[in-house]
């Protein structure tokens, strides 16, 4: 499969539009050096006028991490320091990072992005571990969902960590990534998805992961054009 560079990808899609968001799902963090990926990030917020989302992720193939300089068992470990040292680069002038895994002497780095204190970044995946690093370190969650019945069982979980934790459940932004079915998704279901806790939800699959790399993304788009409608008249 062709896969484009997210952040290409997504500057592409910036020039061409003005209003809808720009997400990476997911952006693999533990493979990326904290340093540009934080100066691409806040480029790209700026030139799209703070329209960037960073949907991020540990990664699961180790010969993948590994090849690309991270351990796989310190995985995890790297992803929580690369969000820390990026939202201080964002946010300090003269911004430094001492951690066990990524740490740097103080730089600038600009351009600051348009949102403050940064994008924001969510984390993707499943299970309560997933769900309680999300609550720990990040401002959002953005899970693949089976279906409305497991999203609301998921929400209840998600929300008594938070409220274990002493965070305001109200503030972690969620993004359910559901199968789009050939635009079979009812109106019945975007609502439980949004009454469950949903900010958004993300339409895609494997067969529109497919077609997506093979160049047919446009089809995909009309396809799912009557979820949008759904979803707008909620």
């Amino acid at each position: 499969m062709q896969w484009a560079d997210p952040f290409i990808a997504l500057t592409v899609a910036a020039t061409v539009t003005k209003t809808i968001k720009l997400g990476t799902g997911v952006c693999l963090l533990p493979e990326r050096d904290p340093l540009m990926t934080a100066k691409v990030v806040a480029s790209l917020d700026l030139l799209s006028r703070g329209r960037v989302i960073l949907g991020v992720g540990a990664g699961w193939l180790k010969e993948e991490t590994e090849i690309m300089g991270t351990k796989f068992n310190q995985r995890w470990k790297r992803l929580r320091e690369t969000v820390e040292a990026m939202r201080v680069l964002w946010t300090e002038p003269a911004a430094s990072y001492d951690g066990e895994l990524v740490h740097f002497p103080a730089v600038r780095c600009e351009p600051q992005p348009v949102q403050y204190p940064g994008p924001p970044i969510l984390l993707g995946g499943l299970g309560p571990k997933v769900m309680a690093r999300v609550v720990r370190s990040y401002d959002g969650w953005y899970p693949f969902v089976s279906g409305p019945d497991a999203f609301e069982k998921d929400m209840v979980t998600l929300r008594a960590l938070a409220d274990e934790a002493g965070r305001d459940p109200g503030s972690i932004q969620v993004t359910a990534i559901i199968d789009p079915r050939d635009g079979a998704v009812t109106a019945d279901e975007l609502k439980r998805y949004r009454d469950a806790g949903a900010s958004r939800v993300v339409v895609y699959s494997q067969q529109t992961r497919q077609e997506d790399a093979d160049g047919k993304g446009l089809e995909v788009v009309k396809r799912s054009a009557a979820i949008v409608e759904r979803a707008r008249s909620l």
